[in-house]
């Protein structure tokens, strides 16, 4: 029986993700990444964390929330699709991997349920031969996981709660790339389309 080279390296990405609500230590994790493989000339990574956002009044929802609640208290939640997130975020590292083929390792850790101001969200780190790649694969990955991955943002203040749409230059950071790895390109618009 034959390999389907694209199903292993898909099992392979996925190995490379995880979705939940735990917390990470970035250098343990880049730790593992480098562990062993001293092909590895270069680390880049990225942390995303919860930042303060401004209110329909232009105040900041940090302090509306931390007046009214407890510091530390939830103010965003996260929801995702399982299965099909990680499928999702694995695709982008396969198509990562055959753009920058200097990459070495990918981890991939985003969290999920409620997150306080502070808290880490993601974790996008990059092992590679050379430096330039393990910049340049980093945010790909980061710009595609912002618009491909299946994540519904939910920002919680004093106001209430409200589901947060994605921002328009989010979407340009990713198009930057071409079209969204994994997917169909996209149908022309405007007159005769």
């Amino acid at each position: 029986m034959y390999a389907d080279p694209a199903a292993e390296a898909l099992n392979q990405a996925l190995a490379c993700v995880r979705v939940g609500p735990a917390d990470f230590d970035l250098s343990a994790e880049v730790a593992a990444l480098r562990a062993g493989d001293l092909g590895v000339g270069a680390v880049a990574s990225f942390v995303g964390t919860v930042r303060e956002w401004a209110l329909s009044d232009g105040a900041l929802a940090s302090a509306s929330a931390q007046g009214e609640t407890e510091r530390g208290q939830p103010v965003m939640e996260l929801e995702h699709y399982p299965g099909m997130t990680e499928r999702s975020i694995a695709t982008l590292i396969v198509a990562a991997r055959a753009r920058f083929p200097s990459v070495r390792g990918v981890r991939v850790i985003h969290r999920v349920g409620p997150l306080a101001l502070g808290d880490q969200i993601v974790l996008v780190a990059v092992s590679a031969a050379h430096r330039g790649e393990a910049f340049a694969s980093c945010e790909f990955l980061m710009d595609w996981l912002k618009t491909q991955a299946p994540f519904w943002k939910k920002e919680i203040s004093a106001e209430g709660g409200r589901w947060v749409d994605a921002r328009q230059s989010d979407d340009q950071a990713a198009a930057r790339w071409g079209r969204a790895p994994g997917h169909p390109p996209a149908l022309p618009t405007g007159e005769g389309a």
